[in-house]
């Protein structure tokens, strides 16, 4: 099973309006670095406690700000059953690549 995605895979599935969840794993006070439009926000730490609120048959993408966080909850959500993946490097990775679609 594939546990990780790219910064131009997450990419190409945004441009394609593929339907996934979008998933910021931060704390609410990272909000002001930007985030990815259209992403929800649980915080890691909430994960455990709040994962009943994510449709179980879409697809998880998983982002923090390095990739370390949203590994976990990943990690953890797919231990719960749920298809998810990882964001390789974070939004880190992705202001690099594409910030056009970061709102802060």
């Amino acid at each position: 099973m594939k546990t990780e995605i790219t910064v131009d895979q997450l990419k190409k599935k945004l441009d394609k309006k593929e339907k996934f969840v979008l998933l910021d794993v931060r704390n609410q006070y990272e909000l002001k670095y930007g985030k990815i439009n259209g992403s929800k926000l649980i915080p890691v730490q909430e994960i455990e406690f709040r994962y009943p609120e994510i449709d179980k048959g879409e697809e998880i993408v998983c982002y923090c700000r390095s990739g370390n966080r949203s590994g976990r909850a990943a990690e953890f959500l797919r231990s719960k059953g749920f298809n998810a993946l990882n964001l390789v490097g974070g939004i880190l990775a992705w202001k690099k690549h594409d910030s056009s679609i970061i709102e802060y």
